[in-house]
């Protein structure tokens, strides 16, 4: 089985997307736990508000620190990474691949020829999950591809080769 997962067709950068490694990825999403919970929408002055006020505080209690250290101090769970379910959105790899404006579909290339068709808007909330129970999907992996609302959590697309934009 190949781990690398090529992003290739009308794109901009052609990307290798190798999973064994996003398991240190701070963008990644905890399955066990992300289709069941509400996800507030808050609008860009709330977060704007929130994240100044967050900066402040933290001025306050332990004085300024320059440069800011905030998104370099990561503590991980070793026990959660070990036994965890994750994956990451597509979105973040297409976003980089830079798919070209005539493109308008990506395509999912799977074992056996089978091909999944997505339009992009579809596409960017597509979920790569990568490890169950802390392990990586060997047999029938390196990915399997879950739909964002969580429909087919429990038949997600599998066997996957490659993501091809068209």
């Amino acid at each position: 089985m190949e781990t690398i997962i090529p992003i290739k067709g009308a794109v901009s950068f052609q990307l290798t997307l190798d999973p064994t490694v996003w398991i240190f990825d701070d963008r990644k999403l905890d399955l066990n736990t992300y289709f069941h919970t509400k996800k507030d929408e808050e609008d860009a002055d709330t977060k704007y508000m929130r994240e100044v006020g967050a900066h402040w505080s933290r001025e306050i209690m332990e004085g300024a620190t320059f440069p800011p250290t905030l998104k370099s101090e990561r503590k991980f769970d070793r026990k959660g990474m070990e036994t965890g379910t994750f994956g990451i959105e597509l979105g973040h790899f297409l976003i980089n691949a830079e798919i070209k404006p005539d493109a308008t579909k990506i395509v999912i290339e799977c074992q056996e020829g089978k091909e999944h068709t997505f339009t992009i808007e579809e596409a960017y909330t597509l979920i790569f999950k990568y490890s169950q129970d802390g392990k990586p999907l060997n047999e029938d992996g390196p990915v399997h591809v879950l739909f964002g609302d969580g429909t087919n959590v429990d038949n997600p697309i599998k066997n996957v080769l490659a993501i091809r934009a068209e």
